[in-house]
This record gives C-alpha cells, sequence and structure tokens, in this order.
C-alpha cells in the first residue's frame, strides 16, 4: 500500500497589485490557501520558524488578518516561503476562506 495523498489546498493569488513595485518591498502575502500562505521574500526564514502573520485582504472592504504560522518550505523560484497556518481565530478562518472562494468563483 502506498502513502495516503493529501489533497492540495486551492491556492489564490492576492496582493498582486504589488507585483510592479516588488523592488520596493521587502515581503507580502503573495497567495493564499485555506490551510496558508506564501509570503513573497528576499530572506526567506528556516523551515520550522514559527511566524506571527499580519496581512490585509480587500473583500468588501479592508481586513486586517492576523495569524500563526509555521515556515514549511523555502523557493527560490519565486524566492519566498510557505507559511501554514498553525493559530486563525474564527473570524479569521472565515475571512480566508471567503476570500479563497471569492478569487475562486472569479476565475471559474
Amino acid at each position: 500500500m502506498g502513502a495516503r495523498q493529501v489533497p492540495r489546498a486551492v491556492r489564490v493569488v492576492v496582493n498582486e497589485e504589488f507585483a510592479p513595485v516588488e523592488a520596493f518591498i521587502h515581503e507580502y502575502v503573495a497567495d493564499l490557501s485555506t490551510s496558508g500562505v506564501f509570503v513573497r521574500t528576499k530572506a526567506p526564514l528556516p523551515v520550522g520558524t514559527r511566524v506571527n502573520l499580519k496581512f490585509s485582504l480587500i473583500l468588501d472592504e479592508l481586513h486586517v488578518v492576523e495569524a500563526d504560522g509555521e515556515v514549511v518550505r523555502q523557493s527560490m523560484r519565486p524566492r519566498g516561503m510557505g507559511v501554514a497556518f498553525r493559530g486563525l481565530t474564527p473570524e479569521a478562518a472565515r475571512l480566508v476562506g471567503r476570500a479563497v472562494r471569492d478569487r475562486v468563483e472569479r476565475v471559474a
């Protein structure tokens, strides 16, 4: 028997408006799923590092999401790190879920 494959969460691009000014921004959340975020950064933290996340989502209005996370991977292209959520309040989970659903529906 092989290892059970866990389906990967749907990821959506957020903060795409930062792409033209990336040279001036040190780090930002580039994409989002219900399980975590990808942070574009020139200095990714080591895998296993616990982090406190704070990022903005624009839905019907601007929302600030705060969450505990853990670096689970690093990437060279694009340069950055995958951060899994390790603690989301119910309100933050609702906002993240809504942002992902809204983006998926817009693309579909």
